[in-house]
């Protein structure tokens, strides 16, 4: 089975020191030509486009990754036109076979990521935390002009009216830090919640993992089993190994009453049709 994508996150950040969030922003290409970099020393990272906003800028990324491919004889399709759209899925896959890739051939030792792509490419171009900084620093900005104005019209009314405008903006200032505070103990609730679900999908993936490994380990000694019987004339019912994993089978394929196990069509859909970046 292959890594989480909490895995997956967390080596590819150490690896290239990068501040990526989701597996689906490495849909752009530019992290998969870097990791293929950290092996082969030899891919043109200057050609990288690792602040891509375009598809037209992706493809060219994925080219350079293509020939790398070729020139290293890597036996594998990139199956470009699911990954630039930067589904989870699609990313999720291609990025656990990256690593297995990654781990079989890393020559070991150092890699100086930033300095092979010169400063560029840190975090995903669009982040959330850029965003966030922008629209505090507008926040800011507004606020800012609004205390301007009211200094303005105080120095224009009697004294009596500024005193009654300075209670104002006294009891402005309160509740403006009271607004600070709740915002600070939301974004502490918000990581703590980030870790939790972090979490519960290493937890997730881990027993779905040894799930589908007994649901494999199962199907092929019915296989097994049906081979025998047939080879000696034998009923399948009469094996004795065959109630314990018609039992073990039926376990895996139970359902809770209520719960219907959506259209093949459907599944495929709600796979792909995941959050992007």
């Amino acid at each position: 089975m292959g890594e989480s994508r909490t895995e997956l996150l967390a080596w590819l950040n150490d690896l290239l020191q990068t501040r990526y969030t989701k597996i689906e922003q490495a849909g752009t290409g530019a992290v998969y030509c870097q990791i293929f970099d950290s092996i082969y020393g030899d891919v043109p990272v200057s050609k990288v486009k690792f602040e891509a906003k375009l598809e037209y800028e992706y493809l060219g990324n994925y080219k350079i990754l293509q020939n790398v491919f070729k020139k290293h004889k890597v036996d594998k399709i990139v199956p470009v036109d699911r990954l630039t759209k930067c589904k989870l899925q699609d990313n999720l896959e291609f990025m656990q076979w990256v690593k297995r890739f990654w781990d079989q051939n890393f020559p070991g030792g150092d890699y100086d990521a930033v300095g092979r792509r010169k400063g560029l490419g840190g975090a995903p171009v669009s982040s959330v935390p850029s965003g966030t900084t922008r629209s505090s620093t507008t926040g800011a900005g507004t606020s800012s002009g609004r205390v301007s104005s009211a200094g303005k019209k105080a120095t224009k009314t009697p004294t009596s009216r500024s005193v009654s405008r300075g209670g104002g903006g006294g009891r402005a200032s309160v509740l403006d830090n009271h607004s600070a505070s709740m915002i600070i103990d939301l974004n502490k609730q918000i990581a703590e919640l980030k870790l939790t679900v972090d979490g519960l999908e290493k937890e997730r993936d881990f027993y779905f993992g040894k799930l589908r490994e007994i649901e494999i380990d199962v199907q092929e000694n019915l296989e097994a089993v049906e081979l025998n019987c047939q080879e000696t004339d034998r009923n399948l019912e009469d094996h004795e190994a065959f109630p314990i994993l018609q039992s073990v089978q039926t376990i895996l394929y139970s359902t809770e009453e209520g719960f219907e196990v959506p259209p093949e069509e459907e599944e495929k859909a709600l796979e792909y049709d995941d959050e992007t970046f």
